[in-house]
């Protein structure tokens, strides 16, 4: 199965004083993938940002915009980050009452869907729907925090997902988002992955932008 490669820079980890020129130096002239982590103080501890920050990026930058949210309830939020601009979001099985129709929620505002999976949930928990998914986020620490430890046990899971997508025909992509750096892409990438969220790895380098094409031309090398 020949899958396009992104990196998915996550803003999480930027310098929010100085966005602007981040966002400049990390996106604008590339196709990379900006990534929202999207948290609600509820599912996850933390709080972060909501769609109006999405619909300013989205009238700055053409960049597909992919939000992660880690909230709950979802729908409400599906409707409104549609709205805001986003062009791919996942939520959490967990998360929704009715699993099925919130993937449907987000198909009919255009965008491209995806389940994220906690590292402690089974591929099993999307048995029944990956049929219907355009991507799945495999989450490689706990949600909820930046700049965590990536968890190794998450490069088998990769590639027990490959494996059903390949066996399986499922037009399907495979995210992976948590601790990804320099000494861990290739192996994420050899795993079945193409689109990697990296945070701290990018945005708190010594050098934002050597880091963002270092890993740019890691992700789209043959």
């Amino acid at each position: 199965m020949n899958r396009k490669n992104f990196l998915a820079p996550s803003i999480l980890d930027a310098n929010f004083l100085d966005l602007k020129t981040q966002l400049d130096v990390v996106f604008k002239g590339n196709n990379n993938i900006i990534h929202l982590d999207v948290m609600d103080s509820h599912y996850v501890p933390n709080l972060t940002f909501g769609p109006f920050l999405c619909s300013q990026i989205k009238n700055y930058l053409p960049n597909i915009i992919d939000v992660h949210l880690m909230v709950k309830p979802v729908d409400s939020l599906i409707e409104k980050f549609a709205k805001a601009g986003a062009n791919m979001i996942s939520f959490h099985p967990e998360a929704s009452l009715h699993v099925h129709r919130s993937i449907e929620l987000v198909k009919s505002h255009g965008c491209k869907v995806g389940l994220a999976l906690n590292p402690s949930t089974p591929l099993s928990m999307i048995e029944e729907v990956i049929s219907t998914l355009d991507f799945v986020l495999i989450m490689s620490v706990n949600p909820g925090f930046g700049s965590q430890k990536f968890i190794e046990n998450s490069l088998k899971k990769i590639e027990k997902l490959n494996s059903i997508i390949i066996k399986n025909s499922y037009d399907c992509q495979i995210e992976v988002d948590g601790g990804i750096n320099d000494s861990n892409i290739d192996s994420v990438k050899k795993a079945g992955a193409n689109i990697f969220v990296v945070g701290s790895a990018i945005f708190k380098s010594e050098d934002t932008f050597k880091s963002s094409q270092f890993f740019h031309n890691i992700v789209n090398a043959d």
